[in-house]
């Protein structure tokens, strides 16, 4: 067996902001990382910490990028035990991602819908809760997450274990 990690965020940002007035949950973002240190951390959201509207696939950090710009991001994160070959599976397909990156944008229109309860999918464009169900499905893990997904709803995913609740640049593994 081995763990992987979500990692629910609160940035504050305006735009973070206003999807936790328009959603009403404590959070609006989700990641997903392959390791404890959460050095190998992906999901969908901004490209330019200075930019809210252009994204896309990342490979996020603590300590660079968006999390760094945003120094007061509250997070909660959490661990699941996963067979090796999900594990690996995972992998590959994060990988395949960080491959094909250039050829996915961000799905705008389809994280706000998640507010009026509607899917809008695009072809080849994620936000980040549907990234991360997708690569959960993809790897084969089982979820009970709905299929309008948005980030709180993997607080509700079956096996996880609270690691952490705090500002994110203050997480010690």
């Amino acid at each position: 067996m081995k763990k992987i990690y979500f990692i629910l965020t609160h940035t504050g940002t305006p735009l973070a902001n206003f999807i936790r007035f328009y959603t009403k949950d404590e959070f609006s973002h989700v990641s997903i990382a392959l390791d404890e240190e959460l050095q190998e951390m992906y999901s969908f959201g901004r490209l330019n910490p200075y930019n809210a509207f252009i994204g896309g696939f990342v490979h996020e950090y603590i300590d660079k990028g968006t999390f760094k710009r945003f120094k007061k991001t509250y997070a909660r994160i959490y661990s699941m035990d996963i067979e090796d070959e999900k594990y690996d599976l995972l992998e590959q397909n994060i990988r395949n991602f960080q491959e094909k990156k250039d050829d996915y944008g961000f799905n705008i229109i389809g994280m706000f819908a998640v507010g009026l309860n509607k899917k809008i999918k695009f072809d080849k464009a994620l936000y980040c809760a549907e990234f991360v169900k997708q690569m959960m499905d993809e790897s084969q893990i089982e979820n009970n997450l709905p299929e309008i997904v948005k980030p709180e709803n993997f607080k509700d995913l079956e096996g996880l274990e609270e690691i952490y609740t705090g500002k994110l640049k203050e997480y010690k593994y």
